[in-house]
């Protein structure tokens, strides 16, 4: 039995298996919920060699809970990604792609101060709000409306204390595809291990996080050495505060335990400002300023690059809502721009996104959305939620 049909067996079977037990008297009430979302998309950009990308994505989800005594909580979740894309250039040329996996397969043990999770699930973390040093383990575009991202399989807990501080604790397997700023795969059948601990501080809350893998650099085309384990040691610094304006800073340093030349070390510094300012329906201003840097030496900044981020929000009405995100790359002295215009129904939402970017993108995303927006164009996307 692989993997995947293991956790859809437990998944399917564990919920039922534990309710038999009950009697007519007890206190466990159980709720099943079944809702997804779909979401479809049009992009035109005449600049691309395929101007046209059509798509859809489906994304059904089933919840069951199992409420037990003593505020307990055991509930699962099962969610599936099924999608397509076409591209193609009128007359000439097409492309198309599409699969379906899981998005989500977790169950969770739960009580008022800990919660124990296990299976294919998000997991996010830090203070930064747009360019995160700390997106360790998911590829969320800040463009993205759906802020969609793939999950990793592992398993975490997490013990809340009565002063708001937590702590965390993971394991992860079975995730080889690289992952935010990684640039190499992990090593396949290598486990991975982390924890982070969170502290309430004056005005706001600070956090010390941790994560241990190995890295498999055999396929990088001579980027690096290939060595088939490199394990590496990431830790990372985040506080946020709430002052005049919302502040925060989120550090992440790298450090490969083998010798990857310019690669060796990989530090990444945020800082950040938020505010709402009282002109009209009220101006939602998020400010980012991000340090990338590499070298061989730890804390060198010799192979450096640096990104600012504005991103504006106004709520033209209850239902609309205008947004903008600029990104300028100092190093490369490259502007990015995007508009997104959204008009919220009741169960649908419709977005109209512009964008005049570079042709050849350098940001340091990682998630698949960046090729959809270089250059300039157009997208609409539609989302609908049952």
């Amino acid at each position: 039995m692989n993997r995947c049909t293991f956790i859809l067996a437990t998944l399917f079977l564990l919920p039922f298996t534990t309710a038999k037990g009950q009697d007519s008297t007890s206190s466990v009430r159980e709720k099943l919920i079944f809702k997804g979302q779909f979401v479809s998309w049009a992009n035109i950009n005449p600049g691309n060699d395929l101007p046209i990308w059509i798509g859809g994505r489906y994304l059904p989800q089933a919840n069951y809970q199992l409420e037990l005594p003593k505020t307990r909580l055991l509930d699962f979740e099962l969610s599936a990604n099924l999608f397509g894309t076409t591209a193609f250039s009128p007359f000439d040329s097409v492309y198309a792609d599409g699969n379906i996996k899981l998005y989500r397969a977790w169950a969770r043990y739960s009580s008022k101060q800990f919660e124990f999770r296990v299976g294919l699930q998000k997991i996010n973390f830090g203070s930064a709000s747009l360019l995160r040093p700390l997106m360790w383990f998911d590829q969320i575009d800040p463009r993205d409306p759906i802020q969609f991202t793939d999950g990793v399989w592992g398993a975490l807990g997490r013990y809340y204390f009565l002063n708001n501080a937590n702590i965390w604790l993971w394991g992860l397997y079975g995730n080889q595809n690289p992952r935010g700023w990684e640039f190499a795969k992990t090593t396949k059948d290598r486990p991975e291990f982390g924890g982070r601990i969170q502290y309430p501080i004056p005005k706001g809350e600070a956090g010390l996080s941790f994560h241990h893998r190995s890295a498999d650099t055999r396929n990088l085309n001579g980027l690096v050495p290939a060595y088939e384990d490199a394990p590496e040691t990431r830790i990372g610094l985040d506080a946020k505060l709430d002052l005049v304006v919302g502040c925060w800073m989120e550090a992440s340093w790298t450090k490969s335990h083998k010798d990857l030349g310019e690669f060796t070390n990989q530090e990444l510094v945020n800082a950040g400002v938020d505010y709402t300012f009282g002109v009209g329906n009220g101006l939602y201003m998020i400010f980012e300023q991000l340090l990338v840097s590499y070298g061989e030496q730890a804390f060198s900044f010799s192979n450096s690059t640096s990104l600012s981020l504005l991103s504006l929000s106004y709520p033209l009405s209850f239902f609309d809502n205008l947004s903008a995100i600029v990104y300028f790359d100092w190093t490369n002295q490259h502007v990015y721009n995007f508009v997104n215009w959204q008009r919220q129904f009741d169960k649908t939402t419709l977005f109209v996104m512009g964008y005049w970017n570079p042709k050849s993108t350098r940001l340091p995303t990682q998630n698949s959305t960046q090729n959809l927006y270089s250059g300039v164009g157009l997208q609409v996307l539609f989302v609908f939620n049952h």
